[in-house]
């Protein structure tokens, strides 16, 4: 069960959070994976259990790193952007709409 590898987009928070819980899916089904991983007694010497817990263990790291990734550069970007905002806002005090994109962001990250 592979993660999807896709640029994540940071914009719209709704498809960042959906992004994320369908990269979360391995992690939701962990028992089912371990159930289908590790054979059963009439199966035992038909499938190597190590090499498919090695398997699931690297897919599971795949996942957390990808994840991690994608949150991180997503931390990263949002935060250059509440910078750039509060840089102009300190220009420009009396613009509203400024202001509410500057906590928007800022209630992003």
């Amino acid at each position: 069960m592979a993660a999807p590898s896709g640029v994540a987009s940071c914009e719209d928070f709704a498809e960042f959070q959906e992004l994320l819980r369908v990269m979360r899916t391995i992690d939701d089904r962990i028992v089912h994976e371990l159930n289908t991983t590790i054979p059963t007694a009439s199966f035992v010497g038909k499938i190597d259990a190590g090499q498919t817990c090695k398997e699931l263990y690297q897919s599971l790291m795949d996942a957390h790193t990808s994840r991690e990734r994608i949150i991180k550069n997503c931390i990263a970007q949002t935060s250059s952007l509440v910078k750039t905002l509060r840089e102009e806002r300190e220009k420009a005090q009396d613009n509203v709409a400024l202001l509410k994109q500057l906590r928007k962001e800022q209630t992003k990250v």
